[in-house]
């Protein structure tokens, strides 16, 4: 008797629970609302210009929105609050260069990558020291972002002084100030950092594997992610992505083989 009231029940819930999906939830409010840090330039930052959000992910952003039929409405969030965010239901989905990685997927569903980049430390200009892995970093101290894989790699390596930091810029400028030895992050804002930045830093190793970076979103949101996939796998046919990887980092990163 237990058994047959617990089937009803799940009969009754599972159509509530399609019902429900994300695709239905953004459409009815006519906006896909999306987290980004919007200080993490060449991804997502404000044009020191113009004061408006732009960046690789913002485009991205915008193409997969255009293609669901909504507009986008973005979310500035710190790094560490960013995939709470998408957990409690306050932002649709995160476009903000987050690393796939197995411990994430137990919790989050993931579109197809949209970029694929690497780890890479970032060294002051004068620094003598040669690291060629973060072993090398061990009795120093390396900068990272709070709550990001980046983090969580440097802290498996046992001697490594880690400090985190809520955004890019501060954790930089301690480089720069000679607060810490060295700082990890992406290799894409990396390569887009020296040529823009006047710190007087400069790229070291790449370490670790290469990273596939998705859209972040709630789990038990088949058509959400079904759609996304499209627009994405589209936009890799067609070029766009390419185009769109060319314009903000000089290299085609929207692909694993390049």
């Amino acid at each position: 008797m237990v058994a047959g009231v617990a089937v009803a029940l799940v009969a009754i819930l599972l159509p509530a629970a399609h019902g429900a999906d994300l695709m239905n939830e953004a459409r009815a409010r006519g906006v896909l609302r999306i987290a980004v840090e919007g200080t993490y330039p060449p991804f997502n930052f404000k044009d020191p210009k113009t004061g408006h959000l732009t960046g690789y992910d913002v485009e991205v952003a915008r193409l997969v929105a255009a293609g669901l039929k909504l507009k986008p409405q973005f979310v500035f969030t710190e790094w560490s609050a960013i995939l709470p965010a998408v957990t409690s239901g306050k932002v649709d989905a995160a476009i903000s260069q987050v690393i796939i990685t197995p411990e994430r997927e137990q919790a989050f569903d993931f579109s197809v990558p949209y970029t694929y980049s690497s780890f890479q430390l970032i060294v002051r200009k004068n620094e003598r020291a040669t690291y060629r892995s973060l072993a090398d970093l061990k009795g120093r101290k390396l900068g990272v972002r709070q709550g990001s894989v980046f983090e969580q790699q440097a802290k498996e390596v046992k001697g490594i002084e880690v400090r985190s930091y809520p955004a890019v810029p501060e954790n930089l400028q301690d480089l720069a100030f000679g607060r810490i030895d060295a700082s990890l992050d992406d290799s894409l804002m990396v390569n887009y950092l020296l040529k823009h930045s006047e710190l007087p830093i400069k790229a070291g190793p790449r370490v670790g594997k290469d990273a596939r970076i998705g859209i972040a979103i709630r789990k038990g949101n088949p058509q959400f992610k079904a759609a996304a996939d499209r627009i994405l796998t589209q936009a890799r046919a067609d070029g766009t992505l390419r185009r769109l990887s060319l314009k903000w980092f000089g290299i085609d990163a929207s692909s694993a083989t390049r």
